[in-house]
């Protein structure tokens, strides 16, 4: 394919793959499109080795790297909070309410060897002070595209990326959101629908991608959310989309590190088995429904708390979720959940990443080939 964001990347199809595995992110640019790794999750020396990693296994083939650094977040004005800020503020009740739904789950603690003890001092998740280090880790490699998850990219890493010639991009949910992107600098914007899974916006892909090429052209512009298959991905770039942004439909891969437990949820559920929740984050981020959305959706019960306080108040909790769920015994298994979105209903059988790439090729071709059919000469 030829189009803007092909030769902007020197890429053979414009399918991006957001994915926190990098296999996935190898596998697709090796196919022809271009992975771009999740930093979020990880620490600083992780994402080292594995953009180390990612880089003997691509050689010169471009790849991406995916940052979160909110616009806007508690204790921002202050200049950042630490772990330990954070905690300290932290209603009681809600640390009540986290030890009741791990109790009533019966959710073992973790091994000693597995706590956690040494963070207080750490920069707050999802914060530009967590963010900062992961980005001058990824700028002291080569990749060749930038994004940041959530907001505007802030002004120093908009000059960090220039001074590196690396592009630019940024995930929109309304047109407003695109239009501050493009003024800040940003090359590339990824229109998300609240289709989508994680951090999404309350407007359908349908609706908001042509609103959004329409309000930035000639700003290239991807298509995300509800983004799985070739027909998808033919219907985003008939709205005027010059690629898309898929992150769920490689959770089931084989490549993919999804918890077990999660990913065989995830292969049996519907498209209507996920909801826009804060419990995880403390913004709205789309993931499946399982027992912990049920219980922070309860009028009844704390609310959940906003960024970063909530991934804070809950991160320990998750992490003796996901390592109880591996075992039978507890109640962790109707807990687990993760980020996914309404594609999850088509995910239902594990295939390579690679063959994701190419049968959403296979199926793209077909689409446009049957669209064009349809004019009369």
């Amino acid at each position: 394919m030829n189009n803007d964001i092909t030769e902007m990347f020197g890429i053979d199809v414009p399918i991006f793959a957001f994915s926190h595995c990098r296999d996935v992110v190898v596998a697709v640019s090796k196919a022809g499109g271009m992975g771009v790794l999740g930093a979020a999750s990880h620490s600083d020396r992780s994402l080292e080795i594995d953009l180390e990693w990612i880089e003997e296994e691509l050689g010169d083939r471009p790849y991406g790297v995916d940052v979160i650094v909110p616009a806007k977040y508690e204790g921002s004005d202050e200049g950042g909070l630490t772990v330990a800020d954070v905690m300290s503020a932290v209603p009681p009740e809600h640390r009540r309410y986290i030890d009741d739904i791990l109790e009533r789950y019966d959710v073992p603690a973790l091994p000693d060897d597995e706590q956690v003890t040494e963070r207080d001092e750490a920069a707050a998740p999802m914060s530009a002070g967590q963010a900062g280090p992961h980005l001058d880790i990824a700028l002291a490699h080569n990749p060749a595209f930038l994004v940041n998850a959530l907001g505007p990219p802030p002004q120093f890493m908009i000059e960090q990326c220039q001074e590196a010639g690396r592009k630019i991009g940024a995930l929109a949910g309304k047109v407003q959101h695109a239009e501050r992107h493009v003024n800040v600098g940003v090359d590339v914007v990824i229109a998300q629908g609240t289709e989508a899974g994680g951090h999404t916006g309350e407007i359908a892909s349908m609706v908001l991608i042509p609103e959004i090429v329409d309000a930035i052209a000639p700003v290239p512009v991807l298509g995300a959310g509800g983004v799985g298959r070739g027909r998808q991905m033919a219907a985003s770039m008939a709205l005027g989309a010059q690629g898309v942004w898929c992150g769920s439909v490689w959770l089931t891969t084989e490549e993919a590190e999804t918890h077990p437990v999660v990913k065989e949820k995830f292969l049996n559920a519907s498209s209507s088995d996920t909801i826009r929740s804060r419990s995880r984050t403390g913004k709205p981020a789309r993931q499946l429904k399982s027992a912990w959305t049920e219980e922070w959706e309860n009028p009844a019960t704390p609310m959940p708390l906003g960024m970063p306080a909530q991934p804070i108040l809950t991160s320990d909790a998750i992490r003796r979720i996901d390592r109880a769920a591996y075992s039978t015994g507890s109640g962790a298994e109707a807990l687990a959940n993760y980020f996914v979105g309404q594609i999850v209903g088509t995910m239902n059988q594990s295939r390579s990443a690679t063959q994701v790439v190419y049968d959403m090729i296979e199926e793209f071709i077909e689409a446009t080939e049957s669209l064009g059919a349809q004019l009369v000469g």
